[in-house]
């Protein structure tokens, strides 16, 4: 596995995932969640709607019990969450409300950017001031494949965390990233 620029042990050993599980468990990371496994298919349909589900691609069978499944890793490892932010489309709130049995707070910079290129460098503007250290727990923040890799460079499978840590001053490194499968 190559080298991560962050400087950590490539995830997908047990240490490394142990020392990121413990990382999470102290508090103060930015977590970004992307939605669990969806209906087939890539993008959504042409004409969606963000306010009608049925328009869009939504959470399969799978996507639905992997989701609960991170939640309940979350808790057995006992996790504090400060705070709860989802992008608007319908599969990223079904995955917080599953993962973390409440309603996620809608953050519309956290949209899908897969299509949506000529949004990217604003969003993620605006990802990188919500990325800051969070107080009683960690900030979790259910997005999609596309914009996690405009913020971070990081492609993650789906139902699969990418851990920030804030630094001082503004800014992140990523601290690696975790699967609860």
């Amino acid at each position: 596995m190559p080298a991560r620029r962050c400087g950590c042990v490539p995830w997908g050993t047990a240490r490394a995932d142990e020392a990121l599980w413990r990382l999470l468990q102290s508090g103060g990371q930015v977590v970004l969640v992307r939605h669990a496994v969806t209906d087939p298919g890539v993008g959504d349909p042409p004409g969606f709607r963000l306010e009608a589900c049925g328009t869009q691609r939504n959470l399969s069978d799978a996507g639905r019990a992997d989701a609960r499944r991170l939640g309940e890793v979350l808790r057995e490892r006992r996790v504090p969450v400060a705070r709860l932010l989802s992008s608007p489309w319908c599969r990223c709130l079904e995955t917080a409300r599953l993962a973390f049995g409440r309603e996620a707070e809608v953050e519309r910079s956290l949209g899908n950017l897969f299509g949506r290129r000529e949004l990217e460098a604003q969003q993620v503007a605006e990802l990188r001031k919500l990325v800051r250290r969070p107080e009683g727990g960690n900030l979790f923040m259910v997005t999609h494949g596309s914009t996690t890799h405009a913020l971070t460079g990081e492609s993650p499978g789906t139902g699969e965390m990418v851990v920030l840590t804030p630094q001082p001053g503004g800014g992140f490194r990523v601290a690696g990233r975790l699967s609860a499968g």
